[in-house]
């Protein structure tokens, strides 16, 4: 049995990913980590008082830094769905995880519908040399642009180095108005908006077509088939990896 902290447990993700690793049946729900609620307030208090296997955490951007830092410090696998983190802080994590040979997944996106979008879309990337990105979340989300489409950008930027081909010198009359500028020059426009879940969508267009690859997240079950398969993963191969792709 996978004994599973889950840290940020009265969240509305958190609370989703409790209740699935309540129903499966090769895992236990040892601890609930939160700042709220009737729960430990921190993952270091959560170990003194019980022994967990992994830590699933959905938390915020400002502490998953520090919570993925204790916990692979002290050898216990984590499994990341908090957003945010840098690029810097997910290479001093993976070193982290390399060093004290302790699992780390960091996957931006759960959601296999979403997973796929990225893959298809870093498969298209070969074939188109402009492209953006629209991500829309809820009105709650703390960072942006997302990470799904952070980790889109950076997927397909291994395609090729630029999406502006044939782009002219550009002025922002409002400063913003284009966007962000991510890896292959792609730009990312972040919506938050009440109503929205999780949405995303990359436009690819050449001479005389646009083609679009869209993915949206109706409920937030849709993420947990994937938490679940990143805790098993984490705990039988104890690596480090960035993506669910990587074991889809």
């Amino acid at each position: 049995m996978i004994k599973v902290a889950v840290c940020g447990a009265f969240g509305k993700m958190g609370k989703e990913v409790c209740r699935a690793v309540e129903e499966s049946l090769d895992m236990e729900l040892a601890a609930k980590i939160d700042i709220a609620g009737d729960a430990y307030k921190t993952i270091a208090q959560a170990y003194d008082s019980v022994k967990f296997d992994i830590v699933i955490d959905f938390t915020q951007p400002k502490s998953i830094f520090e919570n993925a830092k204790y916990c692979l410090n002290n050898g216990i696998k984590i499994v990341i769905g908090t957003t945010g983190l840098k690029d810097d802080e997910i290479a001093t994590l993976k070193a982290l995880s390399e060093k004290n040979k302790t699992g780390c997944l960091i996957a931006p996106n759960f959601s296999t519908g979403a997973v796929l979008m990225m893959m298809f879309s870093q498969m298209a990337a070969k074939y188109f040399d402009n492209a953006e990105i629209i991500e829309l979340h809820h009105n709650q989300k703390k960072d942006a642009p997302s990470g799904t489409a952070i980790k889109t950008a950076l997927m397909m930027s291994e395609a090729k180095e630029t999406f502006k081909k044939g782009n002219c010198p550009e002025t922002e009359t409002i400063e913003g108005s284009r966007g962000g500028t991510s890896y292959g020059d792609i730009q990312i426009h972040s919506v938050r908006m009440p109503g929205y879940i999780a949405s995303q969508e990359v436009i690819f267009g050449s001479s005389g077509q646009i083609f679009k690859i869209r993915h949206d997240s109706m409920d937030r079950q849709c993420y947990m088939g994937g938490v679940l398969l990143a805790v098993r993963h984490v705990v039988d191969k104890n690596d480090f990896v960035y993506g669910l792709e990587k074991i889809m």
